[in-house]
Order: C-alpha cells, then sequence, then structure tokens
C-alpha cells in the first residue's frame, strides 16, 4: 500500500508509469545500480544487527564495522520477466471499465484504488500478460458482473498464472458465486472452458485452466476445492536436475532461475558432508517449492528431516522425493513450534546437524528459536530471509543473545559469520538475505 501511495503522488505521470513506479520502483536504473541500492539497503539492516547485538553485550563489530561480512549483491540471472507466478485484479480501470484486468494503483483506504493493465511491466513476462489480456476479454464478453466489493454482488475475481521454463502454463480464476445455483454455475463453467480451448483464449495454450469459488478475500484448497476445467492438474518444472510438480496453491519461489543460484549457494554454506543430517525448517512456505532445498542437498547428505504446516506441501514434498527417486527424505505436517521440539527435545544422533530455516515474512515462531537454541547438536544454521529487516530481525537476535533462563532461551548463542544478499526481485526493492550463523 505504502509503494502505491507512492506510485499515486506523481500526478504528471501516466497510469503506466505509476503503476511501475509503485510495483518496481527500480525500473528506471540501469541494473548493476539496481543492485547497489540493494547492497546499501542490506547494510543498514546488518549495521542495525550490529548495534542491536551491541546493546545486549555482545562484542559484536568485526573489520567494516559490521556484525559479520556483507558479500556483494548476487545478481538474477535473467532481469526481465522473471516471474512464474502473477495475480491479477479484477476492478476499474482508468477509462472507467470495471472489468479491467491488471494491478493495483492506490488504497482502499484512500478510496482511490484504479486497476492498471500491466503491459509495459517489466518483472511480468509475455505469456502472463497474455493470459491476463484473454480474461478481460472473456469476462467482458459475460453479462456477469465483476464483483469488486462483496456486499455489491458481482462474480469474476481475480486470475493466477502460473508458467514453468518446461513451457507450462496454470491459469487459476476466482469466481464469487454470490446467489448463483449449481445448473448457473456449471454454464459459467463451461463458457470459461469453451473460451480457453476452443475461442480466442486457445492462444494462450494453457497447460491447466483451474476454478475457484470463493467468497472470502482469500480460500485455501481445503475449504473451497480448486476446480481443474481442462488439461493437467499439476504443471512441471525443473530445478538443479530435479523434477517438481506445482499444484495451485503450491508455494515457489517466484524467480526459478534465481531460485536455482540461492539453493547452490546454500548448498555450499552448509559444508554438509555424507554424515550430515539437514534439517529443512518450513520448507513449503516463505515462497519454496515444499521441499525443495532439502530434495535439491539430498545428494551430499545422509538424510533431510523436513518440517511444513502446509499438509499439501507435505504431501508435495513427498511425492516430488519419490518421483526423483530420492529415499533418504522424510516430511513432518505440522505447525513448526509444535513439531520441532518434539523431534530435537530427544536428539541423540551423534551425526552433524545442519539447519536450514526459510520461514514467511512473520519469521520463526519463538518455540521454533528456542527449539534451536537448545539443540546442541545444530552447529551450523543457515536463514533465509525475505524481509530481513522485519521479524526476522527479531529472531536474530534470539538466536544471538546470552542465554537468558526467563525466556528459557538456553544453550550456546550463535554468531553471525557471513550474510549474503540476493536479487530475486529485479526492478523492485526487496532482496533475499541469506545469513550463515555457528557456534
Amino acid at each position: 500500500k505504502k509503494k502505491a501511495r507512492e506510485g499515486c503522488s506523481l500526478p504528471d505521470s501516466s497510469w503506466e508509469e505509476r503503476l511501475a513506479n509503485a510495483v518496481t520502483p527500480l525500473w528506471r536504473l540501469p541494473y548493476q545500480e539496481q543492485l547497489q541500492v540493494k547492497y546499501e539497503s542490506q547494510r543498514k539492516i546488518l549495521q542495525t544487527l550490529t548495534s542491536r547485538l551491541e546493546e545486549l553485550g555482545i562484542d559484536a563489530q568485526k573489520p567494516g564495522g559490521l556484525c559479520c561480512p556483507l558479500q556483494p549483491v548476487v545478481p538474477s540471472p535473467i532481469v526481465n520477466g522473471y516471474r512464474n507466478k502473477s495475480t491479477f485484479s479484477v476492478n476499474r480501470g482508468p477509462d472507467g471499465n470495471p472489468k479491467t484486468v491488471g494491478l493495483y494503483v492506490g488504497t482502499g483506504k484512500d478510496r482511490n484504488i484504479v486497476c492498471v493493465k500491466a503491459n509495459h511491466m517489466e518483472n511480468i513476462p509475455p505469456k502472463h500478460k497474455q493470459v491476463a489480456q484473454c480474461y478481460e476479454e472473456f469476462i467482458c464478453r459475460s453479462p456477469l458482473d465483476s464483483c469488486i466489493l462483496f456486499h455489491e454482488g458481482g462474480h469474476w475475481r481475480e486470475l493466477v498464472v502460473r508458467t514453468t521454463s518446461r513451457g507450462h502454463t496454470m491459469a487459476i480464476i476466482t469466481f464469487h458465486p454470490q446467489e448463483l445455483g449449481q445448473d448457473a454455475l456449471a454454464t459459467q463453467k463451461a463458457l470459461l472452458k469453451e473460451f480457453f480451448t476452443c475461442g480466442p483464449g486457445t492462444a494462450c495454450a494453457l497447460t491447466s485452466l483451474y476454478f475457484q469459488e470463493s467468497t472470502m478475500t482469500r480460500c485455501s484448497h481445503e475449504q473451497s476445492p480448486y476446480q481443474l476445467l481442462h488439461g493437467e492438474p499439476h504443471i512441471f518444472e525443473e530445478l538443479l536436475g530435479l523434477k517438481f510438480r506445482i499444484s495451485p496453491d503450491a508455494f515457489f519461489q517466484v524467480n526459478t532461475a534465481g531460485a536455482e543460484v540461492l539453493y547452490q549457494a546454500v548448498g555450499e554454506l552448509c559444508q554438509a558432508a555424507g554424515d550430515t543430517v539437514l534439517l529443512d525448517i518450513c520448507c513449503g512456505t516463505g515462497g519454496e517449492w515444499p521441499g525443495t532445498i532439502g530434495l535439491s542437498l539430498a545428494h551430499q547428505v545422509c538424510k533431510v528431516i523436513g518440517v511444513e504446516v502446509v499438509e499439501k506441501a507435505v504431501e508435495d514434498a513427498k511425492w516430488n522425493a519419490a518421483f526423483n527417486g530420492i529415499s533418504n527424505c522424510e516430511f513432518h505436517s505440522g505447525k513448526a513450534e509444535v513439531v520441532l521440539p518434539q523431534l530435537l527435545a530427544p536428539w541423540e544422533d551423534a551425526r552433524p546437524l545442519v539447519a536450514v530455516v526459510n520461514p514467511s515474512r512473520a519469521g520463526l515462531h519463538y518455540r521454533v528459536v528456542r527449539a534451536i537454541r537448545s539443540c546442541q547438536a545444530i552447529r551450523r544454521l543457515l536463514y533465509i530471509s525475505c524481509k530481513p529487516e522485519g521479524e526476522a530481525m527479531k529472531n536474530f537476535l534470539e538466536l544471538c543473545c546470552p542465554p537468558d533462563p526467563r525466556k528459557k532461551l538456553t544453550g550456546e548463542p550463535f554468531a553471525p559469520v557471513v550474510a549474503i544478499p540476493f536479487d530475486m526481485f529485479p526492478h523492485t526493492v526487496h532482496c533475499e538475505l541469506v545469513l550463515l550463523l555457528t557456534r
């Protein structure tokens, strides 16, 4: 929202420029300058961490004034059109068309939302734009209204497009049923299928077309199942020599080529040997394919243990392991703060234990941090954060602070060793930070 407001603060700009400035604020800069902007941003984050550690009585400053060396930002192999997933909204456009398919400029709070087509956005690939344009054509032909506000009626809602490097395309259309009966719903689904398989939408060459009835802003498969109208139930992607299936609600890194670079670096930082046990925490959230990190490193460790709250993600991880002939992985479904203490409390395995945590923006639950601190077998920890200035900062301090029995933070503290930023989102201000901690 803040970015959108900033985009709206350029009254002399075209709507396209406002959208680009809101979603991809670095788009005007040459790529090397973008990387420098992100490096300075990550440096400020490490400076904050260093200061906070000093406040805890930890002599954190190393040469250079930071708690650990900060390496240059690792560039994305693909700079334009790198997104493998795009979510398009349906709302009024600058011309007043209530069935515009695009991205928002403005905020609901200020009641100035405008939906702008994303044809000019540099981070979105042409295929996604093509599907969005076809969806707009379809709903403009439809006698049913778009659903701008739930209480005001209307039906056609957002579109999610997913693509893979194998040329697969999945489209997921969200529809508010309002008071429509089953026969009317069946008619709409049939028309949608016909448009994309026999009509103008055939140009999109969809591998999968899904339909979801939803009366909520966000709806899981368990709450309202994804209905396959056409094609294959999954699309497939290859990453680091492994093949992964992608479900409609699967979590995965938005930049496939960038993910390969990231995971290769994680493998090197783990320094895992043949007798190492790898603990992959939150292995299906925070933007990851289910179990991707663990599966990609399975060949260099003796065992992988994955923990993930989304049961469907665990199912996908198990399928991906079996499909790729990987037999040394086990995945546990449940909240990490519940499952992890149960796994680690009785840990008596003498083999080296390396942990990789990859939480969502909300960071790790406090009980997960406590369990990691308490397990002395974990000597090496890699924290992958998509928002290191947020809740992750609190986790860093909890992992590195002196033992505090009052907070049940026992065990030897960790210390940051090196920080490596990865540019997974060119043209935006966002960066993925990998922080290696040891004890």
